[in-house]
């Protein structure tokens, strides 16, 4: 007899099993679709330069204060445009933690 001729369908899964795979899946895109429209706006040097990110880390907007230009010196205008948009970053992979990791945690009940 073949290996596996007796074995139930689903890999050995239940169907309880599986559909809680499923929903935590349905759970996870909705989280995920939530955080592509949820922002984080994260700012640099007293608010002259802010940083608008999505939860799914896309920039969204820069403002940058037209006082700021006027003094003209680029290099701190550009260290407070990488500031603010590490920090934005950072605002928004913490917000995506927050949001998914009630899943992750689900997940260790398969084993993972």
């Amino acid at each position: 007899m073949a290996k596996g001729f007796n074995r139930p369908s689903g890999g050995g899964m239940g169907g309880g099993m599986m559909q809680q795979i499923k929903k935590m899946q349905e759970q996870m895109e909705a989280i995920q679709a939530q955080l592509a429209v949820e922002t984080v706006t994260s700012s640099a040097g007293g608010g002259a330069v802010k940083v608008t990110m999505t939860g799914d880390q896309q920039c969204k907007a820069i403002y940058i204060d037209p006082q700021l230009l006027q003094d003209a010196d680029v290099e701190m205008l550009q260290d407070l445009i990488l500031s603010a948009v590490n920090t934005a970053l950072e605002q928004s992979r913490e917000m995506a933690s927050q949001r998914l990791g009630p899943l992750a945690g689900g997940l260790s009940g398969f084993g993972f």
